[in-house]
């Protein structure tokens, strides 16, 4: 008997205002995996994960985690289930050394996952335990984005959600990203990431949904999408 996903989102609604966003909603990603929420700009990637996190209120629909409904739930009651959450424009302290941004986010041990400590999260970023009092704002893009997901980890998250991790990076930081997403899910971290770069996406995520106009369009593995060139022609391609 196969276990219940670790989050399940079932006829998902979300407007801003008047405008409806989402449309009925339907995925699942289980503990331990990787998938990417791929789409072209305004598709609602990043609706969807606020919509998760409550930023968003969904207008109708079920959102379950760890078994729990938690479409109604205030967002800091969410996070202290175990979701972290990586935004697109990454919101690090600029005014903060590195070693203050990640003492901002530490919380205490969670049981069931793994307990980040500063010293853990210098030997998965070592560029950040090179730059440890140098302040937020004098960081790189590249250096900005690890600090971020750095600090996320401080609360010692179950899953993680990030929102175009790779979205302005130059290829070398990406693919220092994509491997360190990888120690990560080798960790037992649940991820989800939207994303627009397809080529990132495929080296970090096991399977893909692909959502446009705020509708699910494909679901599977992102093997069978990084060999389908129609379909990246119909959805992805700008």
């Amino acid at each position: 008997m196969m276990s219940a996903p670790l989050l399940s989102v079932q006829g998902l609604n979300s407007h801003y205002g008047r405008a409806h966003i989402l449309f009925d909603l339907d995925f699942e990603v289980a503990a331990g995996e990787a998938v990417a929420l791929l789409g072209r700009n305004g598709a609602g990637k990043s609706t969807t994960l606020k919509s998760l996190l409550g930023w968003v209120r969904a207008s109708s629909g079920a959102i379950s985690y760890a078994g729990a409904r938690i479409e109604a739930e205030p967002s800091w009651r969410i996070a202290r289930r175990g979701i972290g959450y990586v935004p697109e424009d990454r919101r690090i302290f600029t005014e903060l050394s590195v070693i203050e941004n990640l003492q901002v986010g530490l919380r205490p041990p969670r049981s069931g996952v793994p307990h980040w400590t500063i010293e853990r999260i210098f030997e998965l970023f070592p560029n950040l335990a090179t730059a440890r009092s140098r302040l937020g704002g004098r960081m790189s893009g590249g250096e900005q984005q690890m600090l971020a997901i750095a600090r996320t980890l401080m609360g010692n998250p179950a899953m993680i959600l990030l929102d175009e991790p790779s979205e302005g990076l130059s290829p070398l930081i990406v693919e220092q990203l994509a491997r360190t997403l990888h120690e990560l899910k080798s960790h037992g971290l649940t991820i989800l990431l939207s994303e627009q770069n397809l080529h990132f996406a495929s080296h970090v995520a096991d399977r893909a949904l692909i959502i446009e106009k705020g509708r699910i369009r494909y679901s599977g593995a992102m093997s069978e999408l990084s060999a389908d060139a129609q379909m990246q022609r119909e959805y992805l391609t700008t």
